[in-house]
């Protein structure tokens, strides 16, 4: 009967592991297919100039966010408040750059078709969350699967998808 019931606690065990495990992937992916669906969303909608200038803003919002020097001021103590307060600074920095890009790229004649809108958004997606890994502390609030770890969370990998939006756009638009 002890057999039986060890048995049974090792196949719930693993089948608690496995489908936790399979969530946790689920999960990532659909971190991943949300954002690239916002942004082929955004880009089919509003328009291609749009899109051009949000992923443009990354990299003028990072700019500042890395010497931003009010940053002691920002709360560090609940981890999701310190992670919110991080990402709305950013996020703050990246409108702003959007507004003046925005004005800046009139790209009326801006040319990328649904292939290359579909991989710019990945590529879009990617940058942040390459972003999340070494500039925000999402660490203390969400932690990936070891899949996206391997991807995302060697520093030496983070230049790669740092500039992967910026290499997308000189070989995808037109």
């Amino acid at each position: 009967m002890s057999s039986s019931t060890a048995a049974f606690a090792q196949v719930t065990t693993l089948a608690t592991h496995t489908a936790s495990s399979a969530w946790n992937i689920a999960s990532d992916f659909l971190i991943i297919l949300v954002l690239v669906a916002f942004f082929f969303a955004f880009a089919w909608y509003v328009g291609r100039g749009p899109f051009v200038a949000i992923m443009l803003s990354y990299y003028g919002a990072y700019a500042i966010y890395m010497t931003f020097p009010y940053e002691k001021f920002l709360p560090q103590a609940p981890a999701l408040t310190a992670l919110l307060a991080h990402a709305g600074v950013y996020a703050a920095l990246g409108f702003g750059f959007y507004v003046v890009l925005r004005r800046v790229v009139v790209s009326d004649f801006l040319y990328v078709g649904n292939i290359g809108l579909i991989v710019l958004s990945f590529l879009a997606s990617a940058f942040l969350i390459a972003l999340a890994y070494h500039v925000f502390p999402v660490a203390t609030v969400y932690h990936f699967t070891p899949a996206l770890d391997i991807l995302f969370a060697a520093k030496a990998y983070f230049f790669w998808w740092f500039v992967a939006p910026a290499v997308g756009l000189f070989f995808l638009a037109r």
